[in-house]
């Protein structure tokens, strides 16, 4: 894409009003984030050679990432829904789900427990420690806390007190 092409933006090169010059992917589209392919937003319009171009520019880009950088990423929006879920957010109560919380947090103590010999020891200690913080914000959100190794995660943890 030429400097020409970027300063006057999407759309420039004469295509589909809907598409970046350069990718060809959406703009826009409702309910979906601009700069994900067209066959993540479902757009069938795309074509096939669309498709092709969107799912190998997101291959390469799936490759750039390391496997540590990519569970550690995961682990932390998974720790945040956690904690929305148990009610730490400002909106509280708002938010509180502690049945979506216990299937969160579930999730990421099995990814923490099986990643951590393959994420060495800093990362993994931080990853457990942020689990532990929102098993604990779990059993104190409970009106009925879970006996001791039945909690979100504990049978992948052990006992949380």
């Amino acid at each position: 894409m030429s400097s020409n092409d970027q300063a006057a933006g999407p759309g420039a090169s004469g295509s589909d009003p809907g598409e970046t010059a350069a990718t060809g992917q959406e703009a826009s589209v409702e309910g979906v984030p601009e700069g994900l392919p067209r066959h993540v937003a479902g757009d069938d319009a795309a074509g096939a050679a669309g498709d092709d171009a969107g799912l190998a520019e997101a291959a390469r880009d799936i490759a750039d990432v390391g496997a540590v950088e990519l569970i550690t990423t995961v682990s932390v929006h998974l720790l945040s829904a956690a904690a929305l879920r148990c009610g730490l957010a400002e909106e509280g109560e708002d938010l509180k789900d502690l049945d979506e919380a216990r299937t969160i947090i579930n999730a990421l103590a099995g990814l923490v427990t099986a990643a951590a010999p393959d994420l060495g020891d800093t990362h993994a200690r931080v990853l457990r420690d942020g689990l532990r913080s929102v098993q604990l914000a779990f059993r104190e959100a409970s009106v009925v806390p879970d006996r001791p190794g039945d909690g979100p995660g504990e049978k992948y943890t052990g006992a949380v007190t």
